[in-house]
């Protein structure tokens, strides 16, 4: 009994302890804080937001049947001003069908942009760098015989391309890891909306500016930067100002995971029995009572997203913290250690053989991932180049995170896939950092709960500021 009674006589001052590192913790961050979650909670539904503006572009009206994908593309061709590299095909019947594009390089000049949802391996690109892209059944044969003169030098030139590829293997050099490694080659590839049941031309959306992407972007800097990005001239010398307002979100949002830790253990009353009161707001109570109900229920049922909102943002604040999450993971790979290129997979040329129309490369992405989705298809640089396809699950409760396949061009052999839910359980938390903190995990079902907590959050500073002003002002016994 008296063991028990000191355990008990203990619990007061843990408590007491922890209320002051929340109070202070909360006080010293409680600007930033708000700052950071009011633009946060407006940014949850930043894409939501943005296509709402340009619903023009990603809405149509069902008639009849939708054109055949390729003849799509056939029909738009000598309208789009660029090269075509990829097609971005919704499942839902009412949503815009998207060509991917990449504009003339102005500078006569270098490699251009891959599509914005190129795979890893970096096979996104044009069927038109090697193959007409006429309904997909150009002879691939007769291409390179006008371009080559005879087959003979091209399947030279193909087993030179695979030796290369499979030699990189032996090759060693420096290389990052995936989540600091830069995507693309480029910038994001054009993306020109069509209607997909009358071929008419929609437009480009970011071509189009509006004060609403104006503001979302005003919206992101503050989260990130406080704003200080705008401000060219270094507030100290030898500080970029970007990465200044970096270290003041990332150490605010640090005081604000202590508060949500601690928070969670003061929650508890130090009579067990009262621990129900924390459960519910008391609305016929005074003001002060239900403020302190505010702050102390809604951040309870708020706690696990709280939490993971709050973990994950310092990774892109610190370099140590980046580091140490990798390494939690089991994903972090030593940029300065040399490492072994994974050799490229390579289109396997055979004379005559035709490349995969877009239809039957639809057909073969639905064989190898039979669920409703929306497709992705990054065509094929040159003879040996690959196809690029990503899947998104559609639905309320559909995870976010694609799945990725590597196509070769003719026979639509998967040569690489990357199934999201065939990863280890460390491996899936690890590269789902940026889900995790804005709430894009599970579909819409996880972005309303992560809107909700954001909301929460935002009150917390403003209400935790209440309940200490109104103890300050209580007589001392």
């Amino acid at each position: 009994m008296s063991r028990s009674k000191n355990k008990l006589s203990y619990w007061p001052k843990i408590r007491k302890f922890l209320n002051d590192i929340h109070l202070w913790g909360g006080l010293i961050s409680g600007i930033v804080v708000l700052i950071v979650c009011l633009t946060g909670t407006i940014y949850v539904y930043n894409t939501e937001i943005r296509e709402a503006v340009l619903s023009e572009f990603y809405n149509v009206k069902q008639e009849g049947e939708k054109i055949n994908t390729d003849d799509l593309l056939t029909k738009v061709k000598p309208e789009v001003k660029g090269k075509i590299i990829g097609v971005k095909i919704p499942f839902a019947a009412d949503k815009s069908t998207f060509v991917l594009y990449r504009k003339p390089d102005k500078g006569g000049g270098g490699r251009g942009a891959q599509g914005e949802h190129a795979h890893n391996h970096g096979h996104a690109g044009d069927r038109g760098n090697g193959h007409s892209h006429e309904h997909g059944k150009t002879d691939v044969s007769k291409k390179h015989k006008s371009d080559s003169t005879s087959n003979e030098v091209v399947a030279v030139q193909v087993a030179a391309a695979q030796k290369v590829a499979a030699g990189s293997a032996e090759q060693v050099r420096p290389q990052g890891p995936p989540s600091q490694a830069p995507r693309g080659r480029g910038p994001r590839a054009n993306q020109l909306a069509v209607n997909p049941y009358s071929g008419e031309i929609i437009g480009d959306p970011g071509e189009v500016k509006t004060k609403t992407a104006e503001f979302m972007q005003k919206m992101f800097g503050l989260h990130r930067w406080l704003l200080l990005n705008e401000i060219e001239e270094p507030i100290f010398e030898g500080l970029e100002n970007r990465k200044l307002g970096s270290w003041i979100t990332g150490t605010a949002t640090l005081l604000f995971l202590l508060g949500v830790l601690t928070g969670i253990v003061i929650w508890f009353p130090v009579k067990m029995r009262a621990w129900k009161n924390g459960l519910k707001i008391r609305w016929s109570a005074s003001w002060k009572r239900v403020n302190h109900d505010l702050h102390n229920t809604l951040a309870f049922y708020s706690f696990i997203i709280l939490f993971f909102m709050s973990v994950t943002g310092p990774f892109w604040s610190f370099d140590w913290y980046r580091e140490g999450w990798q390494k939690t993971w089991g994903i972090y790979q030593d940029p300065k250690a040399p490492q072994l290129e994974k050799p490229k997979p390579v289109s396997t040329f055979v004379p005559g053989k035709n490349v995969l129309t877009v239809e039957e490369t639809i057909l073969a992405v639905n064989t190898i991932l039979p669920y409703n989705g929306d497709i992705t298809i990054n065509f094929a640089q040159d003879s040996t180049g690959t196809i690029a396809v990503t899947k998104n699950k559609i639905g309320f409760f559909a995870p976010s995170a694609s799945d990725r396949l590597t196509l070769d061009q003719y026979s639509g052999e998967v040569l690489d896939k990357d199934i999201f839910r065939e990863k280890s359980f460390s491996n899936r938390i690890g590269a789902s950092i940026k889900a995790l903190h804005i709430g894009d995990v599970y579909g819409p079902f996880t972005k309303l709960l992560y809107f909700l907590a954001s909301i929460v959050a935002t009150s917390l500073p403003v209400t935790g500021v209440l309940i200490w002003i109104n103890k300050m002002k209580k007589k001392p016994k």
